[in-house]
């Protein structure tokens, strides 16, 4: 099987943007996948934003991404306030700010909600990141939920069970808002990377899946 690699072109700071609706999609999607880029490069310029959060939920969000991004030398944490579930009936005010961030930033690396998605909020930023960035290298990720929405995905990267459970330990400490939920639990979110390492035949047995509609070698 053909393995890629995230590179950098001679002194070229790579630049990686992370794209959330919720306080707790970006680490649920690819949770594993940042604490292993870290591990390997941690001089990577990451921006983080989350885009639905009040007062608790925005707490929970940024302590769980300064967690996540702690060995990242460079990080921009942005969490906004956008009404949750509403998303595509306040689109207008989203896409402005999609705008602005996109005079603001060229990434190298997008990484952004599943088209597919059944979750409105989800869709909506999956369908503004593509229709802001189009020139650039964009993978969406996937959210376990009652909706029943997992695709075909075509593009993964491996983990390791030290990774996975690290992951998982960060999210199920710091969204205790979320507790209640029976989705919100150590084993479903652990289930959904076995099954996508079982797919590659992952040597660490575990990975995350993402869907790459573009992608250029």
């Amino acid at each position: 099987m053909l393995k890629l690699e995230f590179a950098k072109k001679n002194d070229h700071l790579l630049k990686i943007l992370f794209l959330g609706a919720h306080s707790d999609d970006i680490e649920i999607g690819c949770g594993g996948t940042i604490l292993k880029l870290l591990e390997e490069e941690p001089n990577i310029e990451i921006h983080w934003i989350v885009f639905s959060s009040n007062d608790e939920r925005a707490n929970e969000a940024r302590s769980s991404a300064e967690l996540f991004l702690s060995n990242a030398k460079y990080k921009n944490i942005i969490i906004k306030n956008y009404r949750d579930g509403f998303f595509p009936y306040i689109g207008g005010k989203i896409k402005d700010s999609f705008e602005e961030l996109k005079r603001q930033l060229d990434p190298d690396v997008i990484f952004t909600h599943y088209r597919h998605d059944l979750h409105q909020d989800h869709r909506l930023i999956s369908e503004l990141t593509w229709n802001t960035f189009r020139n650039h290298f964009i993978l969406e990720y996937e959210i376990i939920k009652y909706d029943g929405d997992l695709g075909r995905p075509n593009f993964y990267i491996s983990l390791d069970k030290e990774i996975c459970l690290k992951k998982i330990d960060i999210i199920m400490n710091t969204f205790k808002s979320q507790k209640n939920r029976n989705w919100f639990t150590t084993d479903a979110f652990m289930s959904i990377m076995r099954l996508r390492g079982l797919e590659i035949h992952a040597s660490g047995n575990y990975a995350e899946a993402f869907y790459g509609r573009k992608i250029t070698l």
